[in-house]
């Protein structure tokens, strides 16, 4: 795995294993490291050297996939806003729902563009766009083109 490290870097992998072997004193390494003791005893406590992942620990969603159906149904259904839908989840699924929870749910279900849905909806509901019937030539229509006037030579 490639470890990128910024020009500020006070912890090298190599530094790390160092820390981690060491028998020394925190306060000792962290002098000679020119490190904080809290970094030398969190790189004592851990098992490798690679950074920890950044990411959250605990993702924000709702509860189950059952509420989460429920909810995008609601939105699909009602087309309510994203503070008005909020509502319906706090009073029926879970209090303490919250509102980034909502809107990573509706993103990760793709409704989250309240226009695209109010779009989809009227688009649905427009009439079909019907066809002209074929009619055969007949008289009346050789004589609507018969009084077409003609265009003069010189702009043709």
């Amino acid at each position: 795995m490639e470890i990128r490290l910024h020009k500020n870097a006070r912890t090298t992998p190599a530094i790390r294993r160092e820390l981690q072997a060491s028998t020394l004193p925190t306060k000792v390494l962290a002098a000679q490291y020119n490190l904080s003791p809290l970094a030398v005893r969190k790189w004592r406590r851990r098992d490798g050297v690679e950074d920890a992942s950044h990411r959250p620990h605990r993702l924000s969603t709702m509860r189950s996939p059952a509420q989460e159906a429920l909810v995008v149904a609601l939105r699909e259904t009602l087309l309510l806003p994203l503070d008005d839908l909020l509502v319906v989840p706090r009073e029926f699924i879970h209090p303490k729902a919250l509102h980034s929870a909502l809107d990573h749910c509706l993103r990760r279900h793709g409704v989250s563009n309240l226009k695209t849905l109010i779009q989809q909806e009227a688009d649905a509901a427009k009439r079909p766009v019907k066809s002209f019937k074929d009619y055969e030539p007949g008289p009346d229509s050789i004589a609507s083109i018969r009084s077409v006037p003609s265009t003069p030579s010189s702009i043709v």
